[in-house]
């Protein structure tokens, strides 16, 4: 694997994790929902990742800054995914208090390195 910088980031490393529990909750979900909210929210928490690792790796300010709120956007709709596996009763909130944690956290940093980027010449 290549050694690069957005690795080194924090919101990156959190990403990862938050994957991580995405995937270890989303195998209790029902059978009948592998290819649907299964697969949605998996493909969902992957795209955190992979728009703060894009963003990073752009050079112009302006990019960073839309791949970073597309890694946000992402992160709204894990927690909205979240949201409607409680509401199914697929989930228990108490069950997911790590991975919410992750998310909130994941939001707040792109949301700083969004409005650092908009704010810096």
């Amino acid at each position: 694997m290549l050694t690069l910088s957005h690795k080194k980031l924090e919101v990156y490393t959190i990403s990862l994790n938050l994957i991580k529990e995405v995937y270890f909750i989303t195998s209790h979900f029902p059978a009948e929902e592998k290819f649907g909210l299964t697969t949605q929210i998996k493909r969902a928490a992957v795209s955190i990742s992979c728009n703060i690792a894009e963003g990073a790796g752009r050079i112009s300010k302006q990019e960073k800054k839309r791949f970073f709120e597309i890694a946000r956007s992402s992160c709204v709709e894990v927690d909205t995914q979240l949201e409607i596996a409680i509401m199914l009763n697929y989930i228990e909130i108490n069950e997911i208090e790590s991975l919410n944690k992750n998310i909130e956290s994941v939001f707040k940093i792109l949301s700083k390195l969004i409005t650092n980027l908009t704010t810096s010449n």
